[in-house]
């Protein structure tokens, strides 16, 4: 999440022009939320990507409402604008990549994963079918112009990592901010880009109109092992670690919420769970989407735990290019915690 955190008027205009979706219905999204009367406000990088699926799923299945909760679910395109929300104070919750957390740490911002939703990243390396005989692996990426949600997102962090790993460096390819869905499609089909990494439904849709293929595969926890060297907590419930002490049953009520639903998606079919998700979320149509779920289920966690030794990876894998965290100590320990889930 390599940004400058620009919190003036910017982020006010963006948030302004937000879609909001309350939980409880006719709520209203007018004024800052800051926990009392169990109303809160979570931005999502991206409320469609199935990989932050737990976070509509929970308020589809009414699981914050028995909690007593009145959460507003907003949307940005890409994790690092969310995580910008959450620093200025517009938000008190983020889902988007556990990454973040480390990133903030070493700039003086204390953030904390509070329910871990995901144990893989669920992220894909595509490449068009135009560049498959130049681009046929990370090896490839020198060169090339290739597609993240935003520069400073996890598909950035990730990107780099990759092209580091397998001897390119960062200043030998071109990162370019598609956002995901039609604007990463679009991109793909007008060869703005060569490749990218991006996420299902847009993964589904791609391989369906047969505008490219996989080309690194990271949507279980195998993937990520063969990718990334070990399991990489990637979506969570992420927040500022003294609104968290201030607000300790608050932070309860929302992590029982999310356990609730991370056991209902274990125990029910990918075409259950999308058939609880909004319509308009299957773009590729209903059996797509399912397919889309399907593939990548088996990133998210049943229990909300944070794996044991995947800090240790996202660590290794930020330091092996990230500038501000290669020489700096970071306390794995404050960037998240068990404490509400596993109670």
């Amino acid at each position: 999440m390599r940004t400058h955190l620009k919190l003036a008027t910017a982020t006010a205009a963006t948030m302004l022009a937000l879609t909001t979706l309350t939980a409880c219905g006719g709520g209203s999204s007018a004024g800052a939320a800051d926990g009392k009367d169990g109303k809160i406000k979570i931005m999502v990088g991206g409320l469609d990507k199935v990989i932050y699926l737990p976070a509509r799923l929970t308020q589809q299945l009414g699981y914050f409402e028995d909690e007593g909760l009145h959460v507003t679910l907003l949307t940005e395109p890409a994790g690092v604008q969310a995580t910008t929300s959450l620093i200025s104070g517009d938000v008190q919750g983020v889902v988007g990549f556990y990454d973040h957390t480390l990133d903030l740490q070493v700039k003086g911002k204390q953030v904390e994963s509070v329910v871990q939703l995901a144990h893989a990243p669920g992220e894909v390396e595509v490449v068009s079918d135009k560049a498959a005989g130049s681009l046929t692996s990370a090896k490839d990426f020198k060169g090339k112009k290739l597609g993240v949600t935003g520069l400073g997102s996890s598909t950035d962090f990730l990107t780099k990592y990759l092209a580091v790993k397998n001897g390119v460096q960062t200043n030998e390819f071109t990162p370019v901010a598609v956002g995901a869905g039609q604007t990463f499609i679009s991109a793909l089909q007008q060869g703005s880009i060569q490749g990218g990494m991006t996420t299902d439904p847009t993964v589904a849709q791609i391989v369906d109109k047969k505008l490219g293929k996989v080309l690194i595969d990271m949507r279980t926890p195998e993937g990520s092992k063969e990718a990334l060297g070990g399991p990489y907590p990637s979506s969570s419930l992420y927040m500022n670690t003294d609104w968290v002490n201030g607000h300790k049953d608050t932070v309860r009520k929302l992590a029982r919420a999310f356990v609730k639903t991370l056991k209902w998606m274990s125990t029910h079919s990918a075409e259950q769970i999308a058939a609880k998700m909004p319509s308009d979320y299957a773009q590729g149509g209903k059996q797509l989407y399912a397919q889309a779920i399907k593939d990548t289920l088996p990133m998210f966690t049943k229990d909300g735990v944070m794996p044991a030794d995947g800090p240790a990876t996202v660590e290794r894998v930020l330091k092996a290019f990230n500038p501000n965290l290669k020489n700096a100590t970071v306390d794995l320990k404050k960037t998240y915690t068990t404490e509400f889930v596993k109670k």
